[in-house]
């Protein structure tokens, strides 16, 4: 994860370490180095600047004009990397050859960037982040931009990427709950249907058995008293016939 820019949080962190360590700048200044190296006649006075500031701050010291707004302050900071990046826009480096006062201004503002790093550092670590970038930028108003850029550290990650793993394992643990208890009530439903199909399959029947036991009753008794009736007067008939 990358963090760039000053109205970042850790970039506000990091301004407020320079604010709480702002030290005087040790070592000789650019006029003083002057006077004990002296200056080449075929070297110009910003050349000889340039290389002053290289010496004292690093290789990391650049010379270009970076815009203020936020997608500039990202490029600068994806563009460079380590701890000691000074970033100085031309009219300003110009301003800062030619006049010790302006020189002293700004090269104390540079200083503040390196006397924040400890804390800086340290804040990061706290936060499970390590510094990839982070320096000062000047620009051609003369305003100071100080930037940080930064990732989480191995240690973070693996957490994070642990945390995020058990998180998934119990969502998938659920999933299955949720599946299984899905599946035990429509598995419930299916055999409470298939109860109440039963019965109302067993009570059908036994309506339909009852209303044929009725009318075979009724057809029996039918038939025999018609039998009963039949034998009556096949005796009455006899009967009469004797008397005759």
């Amino acid at each position: 994860m990358s963090i760039l820019g000053v109205n970042d949080v850790l970039a506000g962190a990091y301004q407020y370490a320079n604010r709480t360590q702002k030290k005087a700048i040790n070592g000789a200044g650019f006029t003083e180095q002057l006077q004990k190296t002296g200056e080449a006649a075929n070297t110009s006075k910003v050349d000889t600047y340039t290389k002053y500031l290289k010496q004292r701050y690093g290789a990391g010291v650049s010379i270009q004009n970076v815009g203020k707004d936020q997608s500039c302050i990202d490029r600068i900071g994806a563009g460079t990397a380590g701890t000691g990046n000074v970033v100085i826009a031309q009219n300003i480096l110009e301003q800062m050859a030619n006049d010790p006062e302006k020189a002293a201004y700004y090269e104390k503002k540079i200083q503040e960037h390196f006397d924040s790093l400890p804390q800086t550092e340290a804040f990061m670590a706290a936060i499970g982040h390590k510094i990839t970038s982070c320096g000062v930028v000047i620009h051609e108003d003369g305003t100071v931009t100080y930037y940080l850029s930064g990732e989480e550290s191995p240690e973070k990650k693996a957490k994070v990427e642990a945390e995020q793993k058990a998180k998934q394992e119990k969502k998938a643990a659920q999933r299955q709950e949720n599946l299984k208890r899905s599946q035990e009530a429509a598995e419930k439903r299916i055999q409470e249907m298939e109860i109440a199909y039963r019965k109302q399959t067993m009570e059908e029947a036994l309506a339909s058995r009852v209303a044929d036991t009725s009318r075979f009753t009724y057809t029996a008794m039918s038939e025999v008293m018609g039998s009963v009736v039949a034998a009556y007067e096949k005796n009455i008939m006899g009967a009469t016939g004797i008397l005759e």
